[in-house]
């Protein structure tokens, strides 16, 4: 369909958007666009934040390395000058 059919025919675009699952949209026989039914967005699955589990891979991440001096050390610091 082209662009001007479906803003002048959209009841036909509908109905042939529930049949066919997409439309797509051309300008100059050409296709610039499709138009897919509408579907709620999947979640990814991602899992809650655990602070135990990060603290883990914090400490296998950093393995031996010497602790530096705390972001909220070198604050209160700067703060102090």
């Amino acid at each position: 369909m082209s662009v001007r059919d479906v803003r002048q025919k959209w009841p036909e675009a509908e109905r042939k958007l529930a049949a066919a699952g997409e439309i797509v949209i051309t300008r100059d026989s050409k296709p610039v666009a499709r138009l897919l039914p509408y579907g709620p967005q999947r979640r990814t699955g991602r899992a809650r934040f655990d602070p135990a589990a990060h603290l883990r891979w914090l400490r296998g991440f950093w393995k031996a390395r010497a602790v530096g001096i705390s972001t909220g050390a070198l604050l209160q610091r700067d703060r102090s000058e």
